[in-house]
């Protein structure tokens, strides 16, 4: 079935040309060459080592281009897993990060095959926005300490002590550091600027690291603070786990599992739009669960689909998921060959580029203008904003998707109308007006209630209310629907209490133009035509012509 057939796969049957070859390769260098320093800041922003990051790189780079469901995706570590990983690894311990890992790649294994794909269209955008800008503060936030030089033996793990620990430690200060970092950061908004086709990440390490050999600047760097770094790919094992642990990181699972998958279906939206192709949603999950299962056994970080290096990708002239595989071989060979030159680079220029990185990931023009929108989305926004921050992701991404559902809940509930009527009875439906022959008095004896919108949990009460204000009970009672297009089960219990009630008062109910959908659930909830007082009808005509006869007959 092509909903899960990788990518890949589709597109060799279809056959590879010498010339997609030579784009695929150029294009997996180019991606190589950013991914390199990019992998290495966020392995020790994580709170882990440049080599982890370089290990998840080429493993699970490899895998989600192989096994995944776009043609352009570049898979590797994020921005986004920084703050979890940290925290995981802070509370469980690196092999607590590991066991998580793999459990969120068996998640993501299970949503894909359960065809969750979908799914990501109903994360409220302003969610999405509020805590990747949060994360984005706490990037940027870790990253003074390095960029500044300041001399802190453990720099707090929450928002606010941290910020006491690096005025506290201002004193501290190392000029060479933070010139270093102010020349890292100066290069690469210039390239970016007058030069976006050149490397600037790579160019600003390598200038960076130039300087403070050739000077023998008193600047820190990975070789002084990493002493130990393994070259080439460690075996694959299974982590150590137990009971209790498995149960300790569940949460820290679904939370990576959770990222994995928006990110990776947000970058895969991204290249369509960019490519002017169309991903395979479930499988990306698919592939993205794979690549997170192996990454464990390699002791490798969470990874997902990385927007900037897919966006990069394809303006380098990727074709094919091949291209992210070259992309992992050239990061491969880098760690067996050039591992020692790693030694030589300034924390303070890793520091500079993932400032670069957090900037990107605030979308500070998407929040502008969703602050400017609605106050209910500026609130959800900010909300999640500031929990991700001062709180906890997870805590930040639960309160705001329930907030976000409970404020859709209340618009829904006043967009829905419950009105008596009778006078004016023209009601446009697909695009056609009932009959000119309805009469527009109603039978005496007769009431009608129309209801427009989804009735659900959210009006029910309203219902109730509206339809108790009749005073007297008719002979008959018409409930309008044809403008009902969706019912829930609370809706459904609803209007079978109004049919009790009816039935108490000798009331006939007939129910008027039914939607599929509704009238699915109300023969499920054993409302049926002609049983119990309650009749269907197909339209508001046949309905009053109904009623007028049923009053007759009782008046016989």
């Amino acid at each position: 079935m092509s909903t899960f057939t990788p990518k890949l796969l589709t597109l060799l049957k279809d056959g590879y040309s010498k010339a997609d070859f030579r784009a695929d390769a150029i294009a997996g260098l180019t991606v190589a060459i950013v991914a390199l320093p990019l992998a290495m800041a966020l392995g020790i922003a994580s709170g882990a080592s440049p080599d982890k990051g370089l290990i998840t790189a080429v493993v699970a780079g490899f895998l989600i281009s192989l096994f995944g469901g776009s043609r352009v995706q570049i898979g590797g570590p994020t921005g986004a897993f920084v703050v979890v990983i940290y925290n995981v690894i802070a509370q469980h311990g690196y092999d607590g990060l590991v066991l998580a890992t793999l459990m969120a790649g068996v998640i993501l294994l299970a949503a894909g095959y359960g065809k969750l794909g979908q799914v990501i269209k109903f994360i409220p955008h302003p969610v999405v926005t509020g805590f990747t800008a949060g994360i984005a503060v706490i990037i940027a936030s870790s990253q003074v300490k390095d960029f500044l030089g300041l001399k802190i033996d453990k720099v707090p793990a929450d928002f606010i002590p941290k910020w006491e620990a690096y005025f506290g430690a201002m004193d501290s200060l190392s000029i060479a550091t933070l010139l270093i970092g102010l020349v890292a950061l100066m290069t690469i908004i210039l390239l970016r600027r007058f030069a976006p086709k050149m490397p600037g990440y790579l160019i600003a390490v390598a200038m960076s690291s130039t300087v403070v050999t050739l000077f023998h600047l008193p600047v820190e760097t990975i070789g002084s603070r990493f002493p130990d770094i393994p070259s080439g790919l460690p075996m694959p094992e299974l982590p150590s786990w137990t009971l209790a642990k498995i149960q300790a990181v569940v949460p820290s699972a679904f939370t990576i599992a959770f990222l994995a998958g928006i990110e990776a279906l947000l970058s895969a939206v991204v290249a369509d739009g960019m490519t002017g192709y169309k991903h395979r949603s479930n499988q990306e999950l698919v592939g993205q669960g794979i690549a997170n299962v192996v990454s464990a056994l390699f002791g490798g970080l969470p990874a997902t689909g990385a927007i900037a290096r897919t966006a990069t990708n394809i303006k380098a002239g990727g074709k094919t998921p091949m291209a992210g595989i070259f992309h992992a071989a050239f990061l491969l060979i880098f760690i067996l060959f050039a591992t020692d030159v790693m030694a030589y680079v300034p924390m303070a220029a890793l520091a500079a580029i993932l400032f670069i990185v957090a900037w990107g990931m605030s979308e500070i023009d998407h929040f502008i203008h969703i602050f400017r929108l609605s106050p209910s989305d500026r609130n959800v926004m900010v909300l999640t904003f500031l929990l991700t921050v001062l709180v906890d992701l997870t805590v930040a991404i639960g309160v705001g998707v329930t907030i976000a559902s409970l404020l859709f809940t209340k618009h829904m509930t006043q967009s829905v109308e419950i009105k008596a009527e009778g006078r004016r009875l023209t009601d446009l439906h697909e695009n056609q007006f009932e009959e000119e022959a309805q009469r527009t008095q109603l039978p005496k004896g007769v009431e009608v209630f129309r209801i427009t919108g989804p009735v659900f949990f959210g009006i029910v009460g309203d219902l109730v209310d509206t339809l108790k204000s009749m005073g007297q009970m008719p002979k008959v009672l018409i409930l309008r629907l044809r403008m009902v297009p969706y019912l829930d089960a609370t809706g459904a219990t609803a209007i079978s209490n109004i049919i009790k009630q009816c039935q108490a008062k000798g009331t006939k109910v007939i129910l008027s133009g039914v939607q599929p959908q509704p009238e699915k659930i109300l023969h499920n909830d054993h409302i049926e035509h002609d049983k119990g007082g309650v009749f269907y009808s197909p339209n508001y005509a046949t309905s009053l012509k109904m009623g007028e006869d049923m009053v007759a007959k009782e008046s016989d």
